[in-house]
C-alpha cells in the first residue's frame, strides 16, 4: 500500500514538474540574496542623498541650496522642484548602472562556461568591495568608485540569480519561486528605508557612512552562501556535459527518481546550444530569434520607464518636494516600501494561478490611474496655494503607495521572471545579458534625465510616465504569449502559435528540420 501511494505520489510530482523540496527552497533563497543587494542599494542610494551631512560633505552646493529653499517656501516659491538638480549628485547614483551595463556583458560568458554559481560569487564579492569602500568614503570620488564596484556585483547577480532561480524550479512553482528574486529586492530596499530612517537621527552626522557600509551585511552572506550552492541542471549538462551527473541533481531538487522527460528536454536543449556555442551574441540577431530578441529589449526598457525608479531613487527628495521634512520624507518611503514589498509577496502566491499577462494588465491600470491622479493633484495643489500643502502631501504618500503596490505585483517582478523563462537555453545567457544591459542603459537614462525632468515639468513627469504605462500595457497582452504552468525548455514553442511571431518561429521549426537532417 506505502508503495502504491509512493509511486501515485512520484507520478504526480513527475506530471506536475516536480514538487518543492527542501533543498530547492534553501538554494533559491541563498541565490536570492542577489535581489536584496540590489534592492538595498536602491534604497540606501535615495536617502542617502536627502540627508543634510551626506550632501554637506560632499555635495555643498546643493546642500546650500537645500538650506535656502526653507526660506523661498515662506514666499511661496516654486523653485523647490530643482532643489536636487544637480548632475554630480545624480552622477553618484547613476554611476552604478555603467559599470553594471558592462560588467553584465562580461557575466554572460561566466555564466556560460563556467555556471550561474561563479557569477553569483563574483558579484557577491565586487558588491562587497563597494560597500567597504562606500562606507569609508572620504571625498566624491571615493563614493564614485566605490559605486562602480557595486555595479560590477549588481551586474554580475542581475544576470545569474534571475536565470538560477528560473532554472531551479519546477515548472508549475516557477513564477513564484523566481518571483523571490523581486521579492528580495523589495525586502533589500525596505530594509535600506529603515535603515536610513534611523541612521538619519545620529546627531553626530555619520548616519550616512552607517547606511552604505551595512550593505556589506547581505553581500557578505550572498558571497559566503554562494559557495554552498548547488549548480544546475541545466548548467551542468551545458557546462560539463555530464548528463549522469545532471540526473542525480535533478532527482534532488525535483524530489522525484522519474525525471527522464525533464532531462530528455534539456539534453536536446544542450546539444541544441553546443552546436551554436562559439557564435555568442549573434545568435540573437538570426531571424528565428527575433521574438525573443525584441522582449529582450521591450520589457527591461518597459520596466524601466514605468516612472518606478522616480520612486526607487528619488521617494525621499519627492516627499521632501512636496513638503515633507528629512525624517517625514524617510518615514514616507519606508511606508511606501512596506507596501511595495508585501504586494510581491502577493504576487508570488498568484502568478501559477492567473498568470503573467493577468497580472501586468491589472497592475498597469493601477499603476495609470495612480500617476494621473498624482500629477493633477500637485498641478490643482499648486495653481491654488503655490505650494503643496500638508492634505495634498498625504494624498500624494497614498496614492505613490497604490503605485507601488501596482508595480509590486506587476511590472516589479514580472520584469524578472519573464525573460528568464522564455530563452531557449542557445541563447539564454546571451539573452539575459542583454535583458540586464538594457535594464541598466535605461535605469542610468532614468536617474540622469528625473532630476532635471521634475525641475521643468513638475507634475507633468507623472503624465510622461503614465504614458507610456499605457503603452507597455496594450503592447504585453499584444505581442507577449502567456506562460503559466509551461516547462521552460517548452516555452520556446509559445511563438509558434502567437498570432504575431508566429511566422519568425515557423522559419526556426524548418530551419532545425534542415539542420537534422543534414
Amino acid at each position: 500500500m506505502e508503495e502504491k501511494e509512493s509511486r501515485k505520489g512520484a507520478m504526480a510530482a513527475s506530471k506536475s514538474g516536480g514538487k518543492i523540496t527542501y533543498f530547492v527552497v534553501a538554494s533559491c533563497v541563498m541565490a536570492a540574496m542577489g535581489g536584496v543587494i540590489f534592492g538595498y542599494d536602491i534604497g540606501v542610494s535615495g536617502g542617502v542623498m536627502s540627508m543634510g551631512p551626506f550632501l554637506e560633505r560632499f555635495f555643498p552646493k546643493v546642500y546650500k541650496l537645500q538650506e535656502e529653499d526653507r526660506i523661498r517656501r515662506s514666499h511661496n516659491n516654486k523653485n523647490h522642484y530643482c532643489l536636487f538638480n544637480s548632475q554630480l549628485l545624480t552622477s553618484f547614483t547613476s554611476s552604478l548602472y555603467v559599470s553594471g551595463f558592462i560588467a553584465t556583458l562580461l557575466a554572460s560568458s561566466v555564466t556560460r562556461s563556467w555556471g550561474r554559481k561563479p557569477s553569483i560569487f563574483l558579484g557577491g564579492v565586487a558588491f562587497l568591495a563597494g560597500s567597504a569602500l562606500g562606507g569609508s568614503a572620504q571625498n566624491v570620488a571615493m563614493l564614485i568608485i566605490a559605486r562602480l564596484l557595486l555595479g560590477v556585483g549588481v551586474g554580475f547577480t542581475n544576470q545569474s540569480v534571475p536565470l538560477y532561480l528560473s532554472e531551479m524550479a519546477p515548472a508549475r512553482y516557477r513564477g513564484a519561486i523566481s518571483n523571490g528574486f523581486q521579492l528580495c529586492i523589495g525586502i533589500g530596499f525596505l530594509t535600506a528605508n529603515f535603515t536610513n530612517y534611523e541612521t538619519q537621527k545620529i546627531k553626530e552626522g555619520y548616519g550616512w557612512r552607517i547606511s552604505l557600509a551595512t550593505a556589506a551585511v547581505p553581500a557578505s552572506i550572498l558571497t559566503l552562501g554562494s559557495l554552498f550552492l548547488p549548480e544546475t541542471p541545466n548548467s551542468l549538462i551545458q557546462t560539463t556535459g555530464d548528463v549522469h551527473k545532471a540526473e542525480l541533481m535533478l532527482r534532488r531538487i525535483r524530489g522525484t527518481n522519474n525525471v527522464q522527460d525533464e532531462l530528455a528536454d534539456l539534453v536536446e536543449a544542450s546539444s541544441e546550444s553546443n552546436s551554436n556555442a562559439r557564435h555568442g551574441f549573434l545568435n540573437l540577431l538570426q531571424t528565428r530569434y527575433r521574438p525573443e530578441l525584441a522582449m529582450a529589449f521591450a520589457i527591461p526598457f518597459f520596466q524601466q520607464v514605468t516612472g518606478i525608479n522616480v520612486v526607487a531613487f528619488y521617494a525621499p527628495v519627492l516627499f521632501r518636494t512636496v513638503g515633507f521634512g528629512e525624517s517625514g520624507s524617510l518615514m514616507s518611503t519606508l511606508v511606501s516600501g512596506i507596501v511595495g514589498t508585501a504586494s510581491t509577496f502577493l504576487s508570488m502566491l498568484v502568478v501559477d494561478r492567473i498568470g503573467r499577462k493577468t497580472l501586468f494588465l491589472l497592475g498597469g491600470l493601477q499603476m495609470l490611474a495612480s500617476q494621473v491622479i498624482i500629477g493633477v493633484i500637485i498641478m490643482v495643489a499648486e495653481a491654488r496655494d503655490g505650494v503643496i500643502g500638508e492634505t495634498y502631501g498625504y494624498a500624494v504618500v497614498v496614492l505613490v503607495c497604490v503605485y507601488v503596490a501596482g508595480f509590486g505585483w506587476s511590472w516589479g517582478p514580472l520584469g524578472w521572471l519573464v525573460p528568464s523563462e522564455i530563452f531557449p537555453l542557445e541563447i539564454r545567457s546571451a539573452a539575459q545579458s542583454v535583458t540586464v544591459a538594457v535594464s541598466f542603459v535605461f535605469t542610468f537614462a532614468v536617474a540622469q534625465s528625473v532630476p532635471p525632468m521634475l525641475c521643468k515639468f513638475q507634475a507633468g513627469i507623472f503624465f510622461f510616465y503614465g504614458g507610456w504605462v499605457g503603452v507597455m500595457t496594450v503592447a504585453v497582452q499584444l505581442f507577449l504569449p502567456e506562460t503559466k504552468n509551461v516547462p521552460i525548455e517548452k516555452v520556446a514553442g509559445l511563438w509558434e502559435k502567437h498570432w504575431f511571431w508566429g511566422k519568425l518561429t515557423r522559419k526556426r521549426v524548418c530551419q532545425g528540420t534542415t539542420s537534422v537532417s543534414s
